[in-house]
C-alpha cells in the first residue's frame, strides 16, 4: 500500500533537516569542573590535557577518567586556548560533553528485567557515522530495544548530530559506553545472553534465527562489518537475503530489519504464552 505524503509534514521535515556538518560539541573547561562532572555522572566523551600541566588535581582527573573509561589525550596548550573563550580559564583541561549521560551496562539489563522483559541489546562494532548512529537509536526506540552498547574506541560518540538524527530517541534509549568489546561479550554470555551478529555470509537467514530471550544484536561498521574477533565471539551470525546487484545494506537499515524481526518474534512468543 502506498502512503500519501502530507505536504505540510514534508515542508516541516525539510526545514528541520539535519545539516551535513557536525556542530562543535559542547565543552567543559577546568580541572575541578570536569572532576565534579564525572563524579555527578555526566556524559564525557573525551578529555584534553595540556602537555605541561601538573599537580594533584591532574592526577585525580586522570584516575577518575581511567575508572570511568573516558579517553584522555595530551595536546599543546595553544589548542586548549583556541577551544575556549578568552575570558575562560581552562587550567590545562577541557572535556567534550555528551548531550546525555551514558549509563552502565548493568543498568540497562536491570531496567529490562524490572519490566519483566528479556533484555534486547544492540552492540555497535565500529559505527563511525553519526547519521547511522542517530538512525539506529530512532529505530531502537521504536522496536523496543532496551539499550545500545557503544565502544569507546573506533566509534562515534554521542554528539549533537546524533541527537538530532535520533529525533528525540536519545532521550529514551539508554546508551552504555564499553571498553573492550570481547570482554563485554564474554561477560554477557556468562549472564545468559545469546549473541547474534549481522554478517553478509551469516549462517542463518535472519527470519529463521531465534531472536528471542536475552539477546545481543551486533551490527558492524559501515564498510568493514564486524571485526574478526567480534564475529568469532558471536554464538551465531545472521544474513539478510540480497537479490539485487548490491551486496550489502547501510548499517542502520540492516540494524532496523534485525531489530524489528526480534520484536516480531518476541511479540509472537508473548501472544502464544498468553493465548
Amino acid at each position: 500500500m502506498v502512503q500519501k505524503v502530507n505536504p505540510m509534514k514534508e515542508k516541516h521535515a525539510q526545514r528541520n533537516a539535519v545539516p551535513q556538518e557536525e556542530k562543535a560539541p559542547p565543552i567543559l573547561a577546568g580541572r575541578h569542573a570536569i572532576i565534579e562532572a564525572i563524579k555527578a555522572g555526566r556524559g564525557i566523551n573525551r578529555i584534553l590535557l595540556a602537555d605541561n600541566v601538573r599537580g594533584g588535581g591532574v592526577n585525580e582527573l586522570r584516575d577518575l577518567a581511567r575508572e570511568h573509561g573516558i579517553m584522555v589525550d595530551t595536546v599543546g596548550r595553544s589548542k586548549l586556548d583556541a577551544l575556549v573563550p578568552q575570558d575562560v580559564r581552562h587550567q590545562g583541561a577541557v572535556a567534550y560533553v555528551a548531550p546525555v549521560a551514558y549509563v552502565a551496562v548493568e543498568e540497562v539489563i536491570a531496567g529490562a528485567r524490572a519490566r519483566g522483559e528479556d533484555p534486547l541489546l544492540l552492540l555497535l562494532d565500529g559505527i563511525e557515522d553519526p547519521q547511522n548512529l542517530g538512525a539506529l537509536l530512532r529505530t531502537a526506540d521504536a522496536a523496543g530495544v532496551h539499550g545500545i552498547l557503544l565502544p569507546r574506541r573506533h566509534s562515534v560518540p554521542l554528539t549533537e548530530t546524533v541527537a538530532r538524527v535520533s529525533a528525540g530517541a536519545l532521550e529514551y534509549v539508554p546508551v552504555a559506553r564499553i571498553g573492550n568489546i570481547a570482554q563485554t561479550m564474554r561477560a554477557l554470555k556468562e549472564q545468559g545472553f545469546w549473541i547474534a551478529g549481522a554478517d553478509m555470509g551469516g549462517e542463518e537467514i535472519y527470519d529463521r534465527a531465534n531472536l528471542t530471550g536475552a539477546l545481543v544484536l551486533v551490527i558492524g561498521s559501515e564498510g568493514r562489518g564486524m571485526s574478526r574477533l567480534t564475529r568469532d565471539l558471536c554464538d551465531f551470525t545472521v544474513r539478510l537475503p540480497m537479490h539485487g546487484k548490491i551486496n550489502s545494506l547501510n548499517a542502520s537499515v540492516a540494524g532496523a530489519i534485525l531489530m524489528y524481526e526480534a520484536l516480531r518474534q518476541r511479540t509472537a512468543k508473548t501472544a502464544v504464552r498468553h493465548g
